[in-house]
Order: C-alpha cells, then sequence, then structure tokens
C-alpha cells in the first residue's frame, strides 16, 4: 500500500530533512511552506528527480479554510495521508515579553497553537476508522523550549510549544482507539535559519557549545527520530513527547 506523508514547513531546515528521508523510504510526500516557495518547489523537484513522489503546496496552517484546501489537494495528488508531521512554525524576534510586539506574538500563538491543532484535525477527520479512515500518524514538532522557558528570548515561543505538548497527550488518548497515533519530537538547537531570523545569527554556536553533548543537532539527527515515531517499530508508542536535545 502506498505511503502518503504531509509535511508543513517541510521545504526548509528539519522539515526538509524530515521530507527527504521520508521519500527516501517510500513516502509519496506533500511540502507544505508559507512564503517560501522556491525551496519547497526545489525540494520537491530533488525527489522527484530520484524516483520519489513529491509537490509543494502553498497554505498558511493558522486559516482553517487554507489547511482543508491543503489536505484536498494531498488527496488529489497523492492520497489520503497516512501521516502528518506538524512541522510548520516560527520564533519570532528574540526579545524581553515587555519589550515584544502583541502582533507578533498572536502570530506566533496562531501558527504554532491553531495550526497545529487545525492540521491535526483534518488529518483526524480523514484517518481516523470512526470517520472511514485506515487509521495513521501524527508527529508534531514541539522544542525544549517547551520545559525550558526560553527566558530573555521569546517566552511566547516556549510557552507556544508547551502547548503542543498538551495538545499531543491528550490527542492522542483521545483518538488511541481509532487507530492514530499521535507523538512529539521535541529538538534542541538545531542547525536551522530560525537562529539567524530571530535577530541573533550567532546563537546557535554560542548556546551550541552549552549542550551536555557538546555541539547543536543538524536537521537530519531530528527527522530520523521523526520517522521512527512514523513507522511500525513505533506502533505501540503514542502520547510521547521524545526529546532530542543532546542532553539539554
Amino acid at each position: 500500500m502506498s505511503k502518503t506523508v504531509l509535511v508543513t514547513g517541510g521545504g526548509r531546515g528539519i522539515g526538509a530533512a524530515i521530507s527527504r528521508l521520508a521519500a527516501q523510504r517510500g513516502y509519496a510526500v506533500c511540502l507544505n511552506y508559507a512564503n517560501a516557495a522556491a525551496p519547497a518547489e526545489a525540494l520537491a523537484e530533488e525527489i522527484r528527480a530520484t524516483g520519489g513522489r513529491a509537490f509543494a503546496h502553498r497554505a498558511d496552517v493558522s486559516k482553517a479554510e487554507e489547511v482543508e484546501a491543503l489536505f484536498a489537494a494531498v488527496e488529489r495528488d497523492l492520497g489520503t495521508p497516512c501521516a502528518l508531521v506538524n512541522n510548520g512554525g516560527i520564533a519570532g524576534r528574540i526579545s524581553r515579553l515587555d519589550e515584544a510586539d502583541p502582533a507578533e506574538i498572536r502570530r506566533i500563538i496562531d501558527v504554532n497553537v491553531m495550526g497545529t491543532i487545525l492540521c491535526a484535525r483534518a488529518a483526524v477527520r480523514r484517518m481516523s476508522t470512526r470517520h472511514g479512515g485506515r487509521g495513521g500518524t501524527i508527529v508534531n514538532i514541539s522544542s525544549v523550549a517547551a520545559t525550558l522557558g526560553s527566558p530573555g528570548d521569546y517566552v511566547w515561543y516556549a510557552a507556544s510549544k508547551a502547548a503542543v505538548d498538551g495538545f499531543t497527550i491528550g490527542l492522542a488518548k483521545e483518538v488511541a482507539r481509532e487507530g492514530i497515533r499521535v507523538n512529539a519530537v521535541a529538538p534542541g538547537m538545531t542547525a536551522t535559519d530560525i537562529h539567524e531570523a530571530s535577530g541573533d545569527a550567532g546563537r546557535l554556536e554560542r548556546i551550541g557549545k552549552t549542550v551536555p553533548i557538546g555541539r547543536h543537532a543538524q536537521p537530519e539527527e531530528i527527522a530520523w527520530p521523526v520517522l521512527w515515531l512514523m513507522s511500525d517499530e513505533a506502533r505501540y508508542v503514542t502520547g510521547e513527547i521524545l526529546r532530542v536535545g543532546g542532553g539539554r
């Protein structure tokens, strides 16, 4: 049976590593993006060039109508997804809370929390045996920030990821007997462009040195645990937050 996965934020960073590895393991891949069309389209073409099935689709996951259009496109072009990776997320500019822009805080909550919830809702409506589906798996991308709090950096981002953790646990219990497993991976300091976008390009190297394992992670090191959670090897694992932070 063919396997289809939808990866939100699938064209860059951790999402790109997940998309590429999923394709290598036989999944047809929909790479969702919000703004960065070029890298998503390029990765989809790369996957197709190596014999895989992939396409890129723009959608703002914080908007219910765009999420529904996204899932409709996946079903039309690749078939009903058996896996969803809620990777799309933003952090915003680094600052103290009392100096942060409320509009930026709202946007981060909308994308990171509402986006995860809306995409999971759409997936459950298609995967759940209650709705005539065949089951499936959802992996939400959280962050070690959910428990560290990110003081002085972006406590609102940490709060959004703590919400993802709570949502993961609750949804896993809600749909456990409907053929759906729901887990999360909480990456630590990882080499992506989120740090430069936050206004502190040196943060990766500076904090990476303080990680117990002695370095920051590469995106592929986050993708491997995600694909494991999607696999049959993890078929008895649900409602878990897998911390992949090098000991941090």
